[in-house]
C-alpha cells in the first residue's frame, strides 16, 4: 500500500508552501492521488516525483503552461529536449548580455579615468559591436543551432524523402572518387547516407569551426574514408586538380568573398570535375520572417538577405564565370506544423538580432506563436542546387 501524505506533510517534504500545492492542483498540474471523505487532499511518493519535475522545470525558466504542455512524467521526449534547448539558449543570451554590461561599465569607467568625460555615442557603438561579435562567436561553437534548423525540416517537411537523401542521390558518387565538402557543418549529408557511400571513396569534411566538425565526427562515427579539416573556404589548403567533386551545401552565401571562394573551388577540382552548391530562393521560409516581424517589427533573422548574395535566382549567373554546363535542380517541399516549440527553436537559432529582442519577452512570444500555429502553420520552401563542371 502506498504511503499517503496530507497537503502539509507533502509541502514540507518538497520545501514548498501549502498554497503552492493547492495552486498546482487548481492549474491541473498536480492532482492528488486521493481525497478523504471530507475532501482533504492526499498525495503519494509518485506525486512527489511529479512535483520534483515541475519544480525543476520551473527553476529552469519554463512557465506553468509550458510545463503542462510537456505532460510531465509521460511527455514527448523530443519536445522536452527541444524545450530545454530553448531555455539553455535564452540563459546563454542572458549571460552574454551580462558580459556586455560589464564591458560597458569597464569602458565607461576607463574613459572617465583617462579623459575625464565620456563620448556616449562612441560607448554605445562599442557596446553594439561587442554584442554582435559575441553573438557571432557563440553561433558556431558547436552544431546546436544547425541541429535546430535541421530538425524543423526533418520532422515537419511534406517531402518525406528528405533534403539530405535527395541531394545525396543526385550527387551520383562513384567508387574511388575524392570529395571535398566545404562548410560541412555537423555532417548530416553523410551521417544520413552512411550506408550508401561507395567503397574506395575519400571524403574530406571541412568547416571553419572546430567544434562543429567535432560534432560531425561524433555523428558519423569511425569510418576511415572520412577526413576532417578546419579551414576557411576562401583559402583551401589543397593542391590544384585534387578533387573529383566539391560540395557547398547552403554555405556559399556566408562567404565574405564569394568570387575568391569559387576561384579556390575551381583550382582544387580536377579537369572536368564537378562543383555542386545548394541555396535558397527569395520565397524560402518567408512565413517565419513575417511571423516574427508581426510580433516585433525590429526583429531581423539575418543581417543580410542570403539569397541576394547567392540564391536560386542569381546563382547561375554568378557561377558562369567559373564553371561550364551549369544546371539547376529544385527540391519540391514545404513545412506544415501545429507545434510552437520546434518553430521557436528554429527562430532562436538564426543569425539575427531576435534573441536580444525576445529575451525579456519570451513568455509573450511563446503565447503568440502558440496561437499562430494551433490550427496549422504552412511554411514555403524554395531550395535547390546548381552543378557545373570545371572550365
Amino acid at each position: 500500500m502506498p504511503t499517503y501524505y496530507t497537503s502539509g506533510e507533502f509541502a514540507k517534504k518538497a520545501h514548498v508552501s501549502i498554497r503552492t500545492i493547492r495552486y498546482y492542483d487548481q492549474k491541473n498540474l498536480l492532482k492528488p492521488t486521493a481525497h478523504t471523505k471530507g475532501g482533504a487532499r492526499r498525495y503519494t511518493d509518485r506525486d512527489f516525483a511529479k512535483l520534483q519535475q515541475i519544480l525543476l522545470l520551473k527553476y529552469l525558466g519554463f512557465s506553468l503552461s509550458d510545463i503542462r504542455e510537456m505532460t510531465i512524467g509521460s511527455g514527448d521526449q523530443q519536445l522536452l529536449l527541444d524545450s530545454l534547448q530553448i531555455q539553455k539558449r535564452l540563459a546563454e543570451e542572458r549571460l552574454e548580455e551580462m558580459k556586455n554590461v560589464i564591458t560597458a561599465i569597464d569602458s565607461t569607467r576607463d574613459a572617465l579615468k583617462d579623459e575625464g568625460k565620456v563620448d556616449w555615442q562612441k560607448m554605445l557603438d562599442l557596446i553594439h559591436l561587442t554584442s554582435m561579435n559575441q553573438s557571432l562567436s557563440t553561433q558556431y561553437q558547436n552544431a546546436t543551432n544547425i541541429s535546430a534548423r535541421i530538425r524543423l525540416h526533418r520532422d515537419y517537411s511534406t517531402n518525406k524523402e528528405g533534403w539530405f537523401h535527395w541531394l545525396y542521390k543526385h550527387l551520383d558518387l562513384k567508387p574511388g572518387m575524392k570529395i571535398l565538402e566545404l562548410g560541412a557543418g555537423n555532417g548530416t549529408l553523410w551521417s544520413q547516407n552512411i550506408d550508401r557511400v561507395p567503397n574506395g571513396v575519400t571524403i574530406v569534411l571541412s568547416d571553419i569551426s572546430e567544434g562543429i566538425l567535432a560534432d560531425a565526427k561524433n555523428d558519423i562515427g569511425d569510418h576511415p574514408q572520412f577526413q576532417y579539416a578546419v579551414f576557411d573556404a576562401q583559402k583551401i589548403p589543397f593542391a590544384e586538380d585534387t578533387f573529383d567533386l566539391v560540395i557547398a551545401n547552403h554555405m556559399l552565401f556566408y562567404c565574405d568573398d564569394i568570387p575568391q571562394t569559387l576561384s579556390e573551388v575551381r583550382r582544387v577540382l580536377k579537369p572536368g570535375a564537378s562543383f555542386a552548391c545548394s541555396t535558397y530562393s527569395k520565397k524560402h521560409m518567408r512565413e517565419i520572417t513575417d511571423l516574427v516581424q508581426n510580433f516585433n517589427s525590429n526583429i531581423v533573422l539575418s543581417s543580410v538577405n542570403l539569397y541576394d548574395r547567392f540564391g536560386l535566382e542569381n546563382g547561375k549567373q554568378i557561377l558562369n564565370s567559373y564553371f561550364k554546363d551549369i544546371t539547376c535542380h529544385k527540391y519540391e517541399d514545404a513545412i506544415e506544423l501545429s507545434e510552437s516549440t520546434p518553430l521557436i527553436s528554429y527562430i532562436l537559432s538564426c543569425h539575427g538580432n531576435q534573441n536580444a529582442l525576445l529575451l525579456d519577452h519570451y513568455p509573450d512570444f511563446k503565447h503568440y506563436v502558440d496561437q499562430k500555429v494551433k490550427d496549422g502553420f504552412y511554411i514555403t520552401k524554395g531550395v535547390g542546387y546548381f552543378i557545373g563542371k570545371k572550365v
